[in-house]
């Protein structure tokens, strides 16, 4: 049996937003920082305890008078309760930096119970924070540290990855003729981030992770001097690398696709009809009906597409099949990018925690 997840949560700065004079000594300073009350609901609701820690210097000395933390302290805490928000415990160390006590962050003095208690899951809590010493607490603890701003995390962004547990991976393929950079988060919706140096070839993966309702970050500096070709299988291959990589396991997915979701596996733009159907079986196969009337879309060689599609299955372990007729090239190729898009949506949606497979594995 799994043991209790914490969020061991600093106050100034991440809860509450710090004041230029460090000090939250009046009613007039308590602002909440952005997100986080919806961003703890869905920690609460994903099984975290929270547990304040925090380091306020000279509290109770004529520097930092106990009454004058006490009344926005309890005002916060009421705000945060009346959201359905409450602390396990609050531990709060009120000495100086220079005095130099274990107590104080990221010192462990007020942790050593959540050390020693085997009913603590300390490998799968985490630790937020503004400062860097938040970060050292959770390397102390052994666990997972997020900084705010000034860092990079954000609380909307902090609940995505502990309470989503999301799919998600990076990929870096350098070879003489390209560098390939791509990020995919298959649980997060964003609008994809492409620069290739194609244009059309752009708006083409764009189409992806739109339609294929994944976060998408892919960047390619290619021998476009010489042709488009390496740039563009190099990219099919980072990207199937990555979705394989992101899938993991496969436990929970869908595994099958089609780009309608209903048998029908088809996909109109206006005089095109394209038909996508994908199994990530783990055994790359790919199979391709149509021709187009135009060599080049938008300085794409249009015999590229199908070596896109079969560059992407090689590495993702992809089983694709897909049709187009039309007379609009350029309807022709983005069609069959939004129709493999719907079906990757399908495919790769989880279901539960079920391996798709009488196998055993994919």
């Amino acid at each position: 049996m799994s043991g209790q997840r914490i969020l061991f949560v600093d106050r100034d700065g991440t809860i509450i937003e710090e004041p230029a004079d460090f000090q939250i000594d009046s009613y007039a300073k308590l602002r909440f920082v952005r997100g986080v009350i919806p961003a703890m609901l869905k920690l609460r609701d994903a099984g975290f305890q929270f547990v304040l820690v925090s380091n306020q210097d000279g509290l109770g000395t004529p520097s930092f008078p106990r009454e004058s933390f006490e009344g926005p302290h309890a005002l916060m805490l009421q705000v945060l309760e009346s959201q359905g928000i409450v602390f396990r415990e609050q531990l709060i160390d009120e000495s100086f930096e220079h005095e130099g006590k274990p107590t104080r962050k990221p010192g462990l003095g007020l942790l050593l119970p959540y050390l020693r208690d085997r009913g603590i899951d300390l490998a799968n809590s985490a630790v937020v924070g503004d400062r860097d010493t938040d970060l050292q607490l959770a390397a102390n603890l052994g666990c997972r540290g997020f900084k705010l701003a000034p860092g990079p995390d954000t609380w909307e962004g902090i609940a995505h990855e502990l309470a989503d547990a999301p799919r998600q991976a990076r990929v870096e393929r350098t070879t003489k003729e390209t560098r390939v950079r791509v990020q995919v988060d298959l649980d997060r919706v964003a609008d994809p981030d492409i620069a290739t140096g194609l244009g059309f070839f752009d708006h083409m993966l764009e189409q992806l992770g739109k339609h294929g309702g994944f976060a998408l970050q892919l960047s390619c500096a290619g021998d476009l001097h010489i042709d488009e070709h390496h740039t563009v299988e190099d990219s099919a291959l980072a990207l199937g690398q990555a979705l394989k990589q992101a899938l993991g396991d496969k436990r929970g997915i869908g595994r099958y696709g089609d780009s309608a979701g209903t048998g029908a596996i088809t996909l109109p733009m206006d005089e095109t009809l394209a038909a996508a159907a994908v199994d990530f079986s783990g055994r790359p196969y790919f199979v391709f009906e149509g021709s187009f009337p135009r060599t080049e879309v938008g300085g794409l060689a249009t015999e590229l597409v199908p070596h896109f599609f079969r560059s992407l299955c090689e590495t993702a372990g992809l089983n694709l099949h897909l049709q187009v007729r039309g007379e609009n090239s350029h309807h022709m190729v983005e069609a069959c990018f939004k129709a493999v898009a719907r079906a990757l949506r399908q495919a790769v949606r989880r279901q539960g925690r079920e391996l798709p497979s009488t196998k055993g594995a994919l």
